[in-house]
């Protein structure tokens, strides 16, 4: 099994190629070896110029040992299928085994000795000769291309001497684009499986968690999400709801579609499907019910504190009731991506005057976010350093001052019902590898009370998603609404604003 990738030196990514070493922790005047649990790994550099780098991972399968290894051979031992099949010969998932063992360290995003280069998007490209693919070269350019690579799949013949035979199952690929160097290892790294339809291993709720870690930033938003998912975490439909669910508490777009098998599901997962409508994603319910209280409280100028690649952004630039849209990131490379999500660059002057983006941190007063009628942090304040979330409030609450402000945040008493989280700070599961903290309901009714109190706002509270008995809604959504001085109800207090549901008192 072969996998090469290549990067060529360009202005404003690489001076020198061979800076790929760094990144990839692997010297280019080195071979090494590594041993997996499938056999050995051979990391070498057939090219390594100051123009351009390549470095190719071979896979040397054990096929023998793989058998007598309970997690990758199989349920039936002594069928000969385990001894004679492509295993050493083509790019199947135990090669995303290997680059996850090999190159974790450049998947991760890390690199000590050129930290710079870590978030540079370098032109690269990626061979894989010989790739098993369930569903031929078209499904390849359909996980691929909506990820922005440009795709050259070609079908192998099943035999090159009876071309009446047509095509095989295998097809050679190579991927052409501009990436971070660990965004294209982690697409490699869950789409491989993925194109052979096949994991020659155990599926365990581990894989969810491995699926979320690398694919968090671009799966929610892919088209054949669905797909993927089912295929990824070998149609076992209680992962795959986990998936989804998990990847839905993301602060990512909503995911649109819901899980249903497809023809490689079982029989049962087909009767299962019931007859209803299900209930949208959490993604979609958090962000209609941010909607609704802007409409609420007449809001015409919003501003998105924390956008990120955009998800409510869409929503709000396709709401003609509001005259003015600002999305603010600390994050020049989500911006970007917003900007792309919300086809800026293509948009009439009117519009991007309309609806605008700008480089901001939420912990430090900006000017430029004062005046709107509305600011929104969605799925954001979890993102931010407990020792910060003064300053966020001195910046949002104290100086910006719009007259409504919504939050929504998880809440942590749900994650009961989402099982095999990541352990957070303190050992309290989180449902985001970047969640700072989760705050329970009695957490964040404390915080809110206290900022409201200091700058003068009244506070309400809401649920988002489905309401267990015990631990109430997945999100919480907080409503908090300037009240002009010298306010008072009848018992001396500042009058709640509409955040306030079924008569609760504002806190």
């Amino acid at each position: 099994m072969l996998v090469t990738l290549a990067a060529t030196a360009s202005p404003g990514t690489l001076d020198d190629a061979t800076d790929l070493g760094f990144l990839l922790h692997k010297h280019p005047d080195r071979a090494q070896v590594f041993d997996l649990p499938v056999g050995r790994a051979h990391v070498f550099y057939p090219e390594a110029t100051a123009e351009r780098c390549e470095v190719a991972l071979l896979l040397e399968v054990d096929p023998v040992g793989i058998v007598r290894n309970k997690r990758f051979g199989g349920g039936d031992a002594f069928a000969l299928a385990q001894y004679v099949n492509d295993r050493p010969y083509a790019a199947s998932s135990m090669v995303a085994v290997a680059l996850g063992k090999v190159f974790a360290t450049a998947m991760a995003g890390r690199c000590d000795a050129r930290p710079g280069l870590v978030d540079v998007e370098l032109p690269l490209d990626v061979h894989v000769p010989s790739l098993p693919c369930r569903g031929g070269a078209d499904l390849a350019r359909r996980l691929f291309e909506p990820l922005g690579w440009h795709v050259t799949a070609t079908a192998e013949p099943l035999d090159p001497t009876v071309p009446a035979w047509g095509a095989s199952r295998y097809v050679d690929l190579r991927l052409r684009g501009t990436r971070r160097l660990a965004d294209a290892l982690a697409q490699l790294y869950v789409l491989l499986p993925v194109l052979d339809d096949a994991k020659h291993y155990w599926v365990s709720t581990d894989e969810v968690d491995k699926l979320v870690r690398a694919g968090g930033g671009w799966l929610a938003d892919h088209p054949e999400r669905a797909q993927i998912l089912r295929r990824y975490l070998a149609h076992q439909r209680r992962y795959v709801e986990d998936a989804t669910a998990r990847l839905a508490a993301l602060d990512g777009d909503a995911l649109a579609d819901t899980v249903e098998p497809d023809g490689g599901a079982s029989p049962d997962d087909a009767a299962s499907a019931g007859a209803d409508a299900p209930e949208p994603p959490l993604a979609r319910q958090r962000a209609d019910a941010v909607l609704a209280v802007l409409h609420e409280v007449g809001a015409r100028t919003v501003v998105d504190l924390g956008c990120g690649e955009g998800a409510l952004l869409r929503c709000l630039a396709a709401d003609r009731t509001f005259t003015r849209v600002l999305g603010t990131d600390v994050s020049a490379r989500e911006l970007e991506r917003a900007a792309a999500r919300l086809r800026l660059h293509d948009a009439s002057d009117a519009e991007r005057e309309r609806v605008r983006l700008l480089q901001s941190s939420l912990t430090y007063t900006d000017d430029r976010v004062t005046g709107f009628d509305a600011a929104v942090l969605m799925e954001v304040v979890e993102h931010v350093e407990p020792s910060r979330l003064d300053a966020l409030a001195h910046a949002v609450l104290g100086h910006a001052r719009p007259r409504t402000v919504v939050v929504t945040t998880p809440n942590a008493e749900y994650n009961v019902h989402y099982p095999n989280l990541l352990d957070g700070p303190g050992g309290r599961p989180v449902r985001h590898p970047d969640h700072r903290f989760e705050w329970t309901r009695a957490e964040l009714r404390a915080w809110a009370a206290a900022v409201a109190d200091r700058y003068g706002y009244a506070v309400g509270h809401r649920d988002v998603g489905p309401i267990s008995p015990d631990v109430g809604a997945p999100t919480q959504l907080v409503v908090l609404t300037l009240v002009p001085e010298g306010a008072v109800d009848q018992g001396g207090t500042t009058a709640a604003g509409p955040g306030t549901r079924d008569g609760e008192e504002a806190r």
